[in-house]
């Protein structure tokens, strides 16, 4: 039996865990970290989440998660009649204020047993993740010099860490009635029965950055054959909407719904991550974006299109096509995407019904290799109760 389902199998102690994370993107770096200190609580861990900015959670998680209790960046180290850190997880490279690592070392001087250190890096499908992780990295200065931070990646292959996924997320999807939740969410031209059922309508999710495509997007949809009701998330997918079809979103916080052509379109509002995740259960092809939703699109098992976040030395290039190569993804898939992220500027090939079917079936397979493996938090567990 392997390490990390050992790990899976043993009785976990219940465990104090500072969950550090700076906001770069609202959707992306907090999306990931609330995941984890939720997932972590239905575990029976105990969460702090550190955070620079919480505000996205008013509508991510509006009622809360009991055991994950949300503070400041900016707040005071947990004070001595407080439980001091087991566990400290440093979410993308960012930095714990070093009060908390003075604080942290003297309570661990105090109760002799040093905090299991955790670099939770980027989502990637590159080589050298299966080579660096659980890494050590020695501190040689500062109030915990001579402690060891331990590199940890998420990854799609068992030589890394896994992903984030709930224990029943199999069961809620297969439990998912999407008939029903088409017929709540149609678009208000689309004609019934057709709107309603969705069978004879592509429903597709938009999340995204700025693709320079997206024009093209909109004019296929418009003049395909099928009717395509396209449901865009708020923020920059809905402005960069709003802008390839020529309107001004200045005051437009929320647009109506349009219809032009064969293309529906609905503007989604802010949403918790649950009912983010049954969009993407209910779609035909969902379009996502940076590390969350691109999970997310993968546990939906529905064709998807990625578009990375574009970096400027183009280091995004090589990710995108570990991914592609890791997924095993068919040629038009593969050319849909290096267009879609701008690294050439052929014309977007539309997909037909049996392309479209391609693509499911490669997302398909690639989840299945991806439920044989443990997820990220149970690799976490395994991983502190070794260490400790």
């Amino acid at each position: 039996m392997s390490r990390t389902h050992l790990s899976t199998l043993t009785i976990q102690p219940t465990l104090q865990w500072d969950v550090f994370c700076r906001v770069i993107d609202n959707f992306g770096d907090i999306g990931v970290c609330w995941r984890l200190a939720t997932q972590l609580a239905g575990q029976g861990q105990r969460v702090r989440l550190w955070v620079d900015d919480a505000s996205a959670l008013a509508w991510m998680a509006p009622q809360g998660c009991p055991g994950v209790e949300v503070r400041d960046w900016h707040a005071p180290p947990p004070g001595t009649q407080e439980a001091p850190t087991d566990v400290m997880v440093e979410a993308f490279g960012c930095e714990i204020a070093p009060e908390f690592i003075a604080i942290a070392a003297y309570q661990a001087s105090a109760r002799g047993q040093k905090p299991v250190w955790i670099n939770l890096e980027y989502l990637s499908a590159e080589r050298y993740v299966e080579r660096n992780h659980r890494l050590p990295s020695l501190l040689s200065s500062g109030p915990a010099q001579g402690w060891t931070r331990w590199f940890f990646y998420p990854g799609f292959t068992a030589a890394t860490g896994g992903l984030l996924r709930e224990p029943d997320l199999t069961q809620r999807q297969e439990a998912f009635d999407v008939a029903a939740w088409r017929t709540a969410h149609a678009h208000p031209s689309l004609p019934a029965p057709a709107g309603a059922a969705g069978a004879a309508v592509r429903w597709m999710s938009l999340f995204c950055y700025e693709p320079t495509a997206l024009p093209q997007w909109l004019q296929l949809c418009e003049a395909a054959s099928t009717p395509t009701h396209l449901l865009v998330a708020p923020g920059r997918p809905a402005h960069a909407v709003q802008q390839a079809l020529g309107i001004s979103s200045k005051n437009a916080f929320q647009p109506a719904p349009d219809k032009r052509g064969q293309l529906y379109i609905s503007y989604r509002t802010p949403c918790p991550q649950a009912v983010f995740d049954e969009m993407l259960w209910a779609c035909d092809l969902n379009a996502v974006r940076g590390e969350d939703s691109l999970v997310r699109g993968l546990w939906a098992g529905k064709a998807l299109v990625w578009h990375i976040y574009p970096q400027d030395d183009d280091a995004h290039h090589a990710k995108l096509q570990a991914f592609l190569d890791w997924m095993q993804a068919p040629a038009s898939l593969r050319q849909f995407h290096n267009t879609w992220n701008g690294l050439d500027d052929l014309p977007l090939q539309w997909p037909d019904d049996d392309t479209l079917h391609e693509w499911t079936a490669c997302v398909q397979a690639a989840r299945a290799r991806l439920l044989m493996q443990d997820n990220l938090v149970a690799q976490l567990l395994g991983f502190v109760l070794e260490k400790r």
